[in-house]
């Protein structure tokens, strides 16, 4: 950096420990009060007012207004999230801005995360606690007011086998359920191998009671299969690079799942069509389903998925996933969501790397730079 401060604007607050690094680094720091997002036009001023970085989230439309407005000035955009959808990479790549974000870091919160909802969902925790809490709870009765279904043992089905997908999977192994694979962009066989040589030691070993499998299927085999399917994919329109996966699940995939099959979505929201996921749930194609994402956030008030008649199969959850301490707030690159923002931030401001930003590991856009 220049003998010149720095200015950085936040759209939110990142953590007091990542902002104070980046003071202590020599950065003058503006943080929106929040907790909503800026209006598009507030983070216009502050670009065009000449700040040299930017720290965005999921809820911030950065497009080439944007950039246009920091044109000369705005050296960065760095992302508190692994997905920059509402960043148009484009637009990013013809200004010439790099795009960072927190991949990795979030891994292990975001798959655990999923894999408490798979047991909140079907093991019907919240209905268990409403009926205590509410005073409803007359008497215990060995299967009355409502039974929930196990989860050990079942088949899940993992739709994206990326590190989220395969975090979900290693903690699956632990409940010995069978693992149905599917990835529309890339299928690790040989880390589906190695599970598989983890369960079938498990097994010889007497571990596991049971011989359990794990193995790629089509996707619309995973659905018809699976007990619980669980999305771990990016969110790709029509006209994008990769394989489509908006409205991945719709009316005609869900109709494939099992009537006693569970759906989990800790990805992106318009994965689901949500419209379609409400007819399934209230005419009851499938058991339930739990949601961390949604169409649009928050989830507007007048959501069909709010309907009070399927609230006993339907679990929503404020993007949560990867909300735990450490993972969210820790200064540590490889710890910690803000950790990770700040240094990629840092990375292009000091131009480290011999201010290669092709080199840089938290820039996304190399393609730009190279």
């Amino acid at each position: 950096m220049t003998s010149r401060k720095a200015r950085i604007f936040a759209t939110c607050h990142i953590g007091d420990a990542a902002l104070d690094r980046l003071r202590e680094k020599g950065c003058e720091v503006e943080v929106y009060p929040g907790p909503e997002a800026p209006p598009k036009a507030l983070i216009i001023e502050k670009v065009r007012s000449g700040v040299d970085g930017l720290i965005t989230t999921l809820r911030d439309p950065i497009d080439a207004e944007i950039f246009e407005a920091g044109k000369g000035s705005l050296k960065v955009v760095s992302q508190i999230a692994v997905g920059f959808d509402n960043i148009n990479r484009g637009d990013a790549n013809r200004y010439k801005v790099p795009i960072t974000n927190t991949a990795q870091v979030l891994t292990d919160a975001t798959a655990e995360f999923a894999f408490f909802m798979m047991g909140a969902l079907a093991r019907r925790l919240w209905d268990s606690e409403k009926l205590v809490r509410e005073n409803n709870w007359g008497s215990w009765h060995p299967f009355l007011p409502f039974l929930g279904d196990e989860v050990s043992g079942k088949t899940v089905a993992v739709i994206g086998t990326g590190r989220i997908g395969q975090a979900l999977i290693k903690k699956c192994m632990g409940l010995e359920m069978n693992i149905l694979c599917h990835d529309p962009a890339y299928q690790d066989r040989k880390f589906v191998a190695a599970v598989q040589q983890l369960m079938d030691v498990a097994h010889a070993n007497g571990l596991h009671k049971q011989k359990r499998w794990i193995k790629y299927v089509d996707f619309e085999d995973a659905l018809r299969q699976a007990e619980f399917v669980s999305l771990h994919v990016p969110l790709v329109r029509e006209g994008e690079v990769g394989m489509p996966t908006y409205h991945l699940l719709n009316e005609t995939t869900l109709r494939l799942m099992r009537k006693d099959a569970y759906l989990v979505n800790t990805s992106r929201g318009p994965v689901v069509d949500e419209a379609a996921l409400y007819k399934a749930l209230k005419e009851r194609w499938i058991a339930g389903a739990a949601l961390d994402v949604y169409e649009k956030e928050p989830l507007p008030a007048d959501s069909p998925l709010r309907d009070p008649d399927i609230a006993d199969r339907c679990r929503l959850f404020h993007h949560f996933a990867s909300g735990g301490r450490i993972t969210r707030l820790s200064i540590d690159p490889d710890k910690g969501m803000a950790g990770r923002c700040v240094q990629g931030l840092l990375d292009v401001l000091e131009g480290n790397y011999g201010g290669d930003i092709s080199k840089m590991p938290y820039v996304v856009n190399k393609e730009a730079f190279l």
